[in-house]
C-alpha cells in the first residue's frame, strides 16, 4: 500500500504524527487547512509553518502519492484528462470537466477493474489493486487546484465513474467520500448531493451504502434491462440479477430520498432495440429514477459501435412516453480518448492515443435531447 497520508488519518492521528517530530500538535491543523482548504502541497507556500521544519512536517503528512505522466486537454480547455502513476507504478486516470456554473471531476477508485465488462476498456485490462483513501482524495484535491488555476472555478461535483468498481473497494471509497463532505480542516467540505458513486450492481455493497445514510447519488450501470443480455454485458449479473439490483437501488432511494441514476451505454444492435426501451420503461415507471443514456465511444477495430442517432432518439422517446426521466450524456474528451481506461492503456503499451482497440464510454454530463 502507499505511504500514510493525512487524508488517511483522523485529525488526532495527524496531531500524533506531528508530535513525533517534536512539533506542536496544532501544526497538523495548519497543514490540513492548506491541503483541504487551499488545495496546496508545496511546503514553500505554507508560510505559517516554520521554514526550518516545513519539509519535515509536510513529508510526514503529505507524502507524494500521484505523479502526472500525461495530461491532455480539449473543449477549449474545459476538459482535462490526467494519467497518474501511483507509488508502485500502477496507472490511473481522472478527468476534470468545466461547465457553466460548475466543475466536475471523474475519479478512479481502483487501478484497473475486475468486473470484466466486455465493452469497457478498463474492465478488459483487469484489476491491479484497490486504491487507498488518500489516493482517491488526492485526485479530487489536484482537480480542485487545477480547476481554480485554469479559470474553471471552484470544484463542485465529484463522480466515482473512472477506473474501477467503486463498491468493490467499499471501505476506502466510503472513507474518501467522508473526507470529501467533511468541512476543512478535516476534509474538503463538498456537498454530499454533488457526489455520485457508481456501481455495476454489487447488491450487498449497495445495501451497506444505504445504511451509511450519506445521501450521495447512486448510479447503477445497468446497460440492459433483461438478464439474458446483461449476463453478457455485465458479468456480475450472473450473481445478482436485474431485479435484485433494482430492488437494492429502490431501497437506497427510499432511505435517502435521492433519485437513482440508471446508466445505459447505447450499443448498436446489441441493447438499443425498441422492445428493450419498452422493458426498461416498465421496470422504472413510477420509481425515483433517471436514465442517463451513454453514446458508446467506439474505437478502431472494435466489434462494438455506437447506436445511430435516430435509434437513440427513439429509445429516448419510448422511455419518456413511459414516464421515465431520460437524458443523453454529453460526450466529452473524444479527441483525447476521454473515456476511462484508454489513455492509461496507451501509456502502458507505448501506443499513441486513439489506437487502442478496446471499446469504452465517455464520462461526461447529461444533455437533453428532443424526443
Amino acid at each position: 500500500m502507499p505511504p500514510k497520508h493525512l487524508a488517511d488519518m483522523t485529525m488526532q492521528q495527524r496531531r500524533e504524527a506531528v508530535a513525533e517530530l517534536g512539533e506542536p500538535a496544532f501544526r497538523a491543523a495548519q497543514v490540513s487547512h492548506h491541503y483541504f482548504g487551499r488545495h496546496i502541497t508545496d511546503p514553500e507556500q505554507m508560510t505559517d509553518l516554520p521554514a526550518s521544519t516545513r519539509e519535515a512536517i509536510t513529508g510526514a503528512l503529505l507524502p507524494p502519492l500521484l505523479t502526472s505522466v500525461r495530461a491532455d486537454t480539449c473543449d477549449d480547455g474545459a476538459t482535462r484528462k490526467t494519467v497518474w502513476r501511483l507509488h508502485d507504478g500502477s496507472l490511473v486516470e481522472s478527468v476534470l470537466m468545466g461547465y457553466p456554473g460548475r466543475a466536475t471531476v471523474c475519479v478512479s477508485s481502483q487501478a484497473g477493474c475486475g468486473m470484466a465488462c466486455p465493452f469497457c476498456a478498463t474492465g478488459q485490462a483487469g484489476l491491479t489493486r484497490n486504491m487507498s483513501t488518500a489516493e482517491i482524495v488526492e485526485q479530487v484535491v489536484r482537480a480542485a487546484h487545477q480547476s481554480e488555476q485554469s479559470g474553471l472555478g471552484r470544484l463542485s461535483h465529484v463522480v466515482f465513474m473512472g477506473m474501477g468498481e467503486p463498491l468493490a473497494n467499499y471501505a476506502r471509497v466510503v472513507d474518501a467520500v467522508r473526507r470529501l463532505i467533511t468541512p476543512a480542516p478535516d476534509g474538503l467540505g463538498l456537498s454530499a448531493r454533488h457526489i455520485t458513486v457508481s456501481t455495476v450492481g454489487l447488491v450487498p455493497a449497495i445495501r451497506r451504502l444505504t445504511d451509511e445514510e450519506m445521501s450521495v447519488t447512486l448510479a447503477v450501470s445497468l446497460h440492459a434491462p433483461d438478464d439474458e443480455l446483461r449476463d453478457e454485458l455485465v458479468p456480475i449479473n450472473n450473481r445478482w440479477k436485474v431485479a435484485e439490483v433494482l430492488d437494492a437501488a429502490w431501497d437506497y432511494a427510499k432511505r435517502t430520498g435521492r433519485r437513482v441514476s440508471i446508466e445505459y451505454a447505447m450499443i448498436r444492435d446489441v441493447n438499443d432495440q425498441p422492445w428493450r426501451a419498452d422493458l426498461l420503461g416498465r421496470l422504472l415507471k413510477g420509481k425515483l429514477a433517471h436514465v442517463n443514456l451513454i453514446p458508446l465511444n467506439p474505437t478502431p477495430g472494435s466489434r462494438w459501435d455506437a447506436s445511430p442517432k435516430p435509434v437513440e432518439r427513439e429509445f429516448v422517446r419510448r422511455l419518456r412516453e413511459a414516464g421515465v426521466s431520460t437524458t443523453v450524456r454529453d460526450t466529452r474528451g473524444r479527441e483525447i480518448d476521454g473515456a476511462c481506461g484508454q489513455l492509461a492503456a496507451a501509456e502502458r503499451t507505448g501506443q499513441p492515443g486513439g489506437t487502442k482497440k478496446t471499446p469504452h464510454t465517455d464520462r461526461g454530463e447529461s444533455r437533453k435531447v428532443a424526443s
